[in-house]
């Protein structure tokens, strides 16, 4: 397979067969993130011709793949003739696939209309995973994050009118302990009005050479410690409604790895986060030494 630089997909596509289409972010100016900072993962599309030979090899291997992850950070962003054009190839070739995943963000869902939206799922589009960080407007300019609340909801209009399933990451901490609050306020009140099926949410890491991590050094940026970004995600829980959605929040940056299904969970979920806050006893966090991206 012809994979450039390292590849990253949702924790849920671990079994999948990782296709990469295009190489690094078209956006790739958000303030946290350092995935695609290689100069080697500069954003370009490979040709199909490429994709079609990495297609092509894993039909001739003889395994068996139900699912298909499109990379690299949001391979949404190719225009819509492009990808209906690998989503048929692979069709074609691995008729045993069932579903085909993808990254996207607001933008490069409203650049598709619902009709197109559709096709692509007629060919076997089933998800796409959108990292809206946060509903705080704020918040979303100083990470630089290129979309706003009003686009991100429409985004997840569109995709519902289109009959993709949506797959939603929210970062806790991401505002810091200035925006704490409104940070976790904002985000559940815009979960609410994206109604997605599936919500992850992780805890922000701050990685040396990104944008917030000099923030940090310099004192501009503070992290809430554990404690406060568990009243982060109680807030999230407790004010969030859903007509059905898996909630997690059991990523490796996790300090308290819950898997929920809201809302009948929510109130197991909330006793568990109020357990740990009203008892500060760390040992029922996880470990520094277990945390990770």
């Amino acid at each position: 397979m012809d994979h450039v630089g390292r590849i990253f997909r949702p924790p849920s596509e671990a079994q999948s067969l990782l296709l990469q289409v295009t190489v690094g972010c078209s956006w790739n100016r958000c303030t946290y993130c350092a995935m695609y900072r290689d100069e080697e993962q500069r954003f370009r599309v490979k040709p199909f011709d490429t994709v079609a030979a990495d297609i092509d090899e894993a039909a001739a291997s003889g395994r068996h793949f139900p699912r298909v992850f499109l990379c690299d950070g949001d391979a949404l962003a190719l225009p819509a003739p492009k990808l209906r054009r690998i989503l048929q190839r692979l069709r074609d070739r691995l008729p045993g696939v069932r579903r085909v995943g993808i990254y996207g963000d607001a933008r490069t869902v409203l650049r598709k209309s619902a009709a197109e939206l559709g096709e692509l799922r007629g060919l076997g589009l089933g998800i796409v995973y959108h990292g809206v960080e946060s509903g705080d407007e704020t918040t979303l300019r100083r990470i630089d994050k290129g979309s706003t609340r009003a686009e991100t909801a429409a985004a997840a209009r569109r995709l519902h009118e289109a009959g993709l399933r949506h797959s939603v990451i929210v970062m806790l901490g991401i505002g810091g302990v200035a925006r704490t609050r409104e940070h976790a306020a904002a985000t559940a009140d815009l979960l609410t009005e994206m109604d997605p099926p599936y919500v992850g949410a992780l805890t922000t890491t701050l990685v040396p050479g990104t944008p917030l991590h000099a923030d940090a050094r310099r004192g501009d940026f503070r992290l809430p410690d554990p404690w406060g970004l568990l009243e982060e995600l109680e807030t999230l829980i407790a004010r969030s409604r859903f007509t059905r959605c898996a909630f997690h929040a059991n990523h490796a940056s996790n300090y308290l790895p819950l898997r929920l299904n809201l809302p009948a969970d929510r109130e197991k979920g909330l006793l568990m986060i109020r357990g740990a806050l009203d008892s500060r006893d760390p040992t029922l966090l996880m470990p520094e030494y277990w945390r990770g991206l």
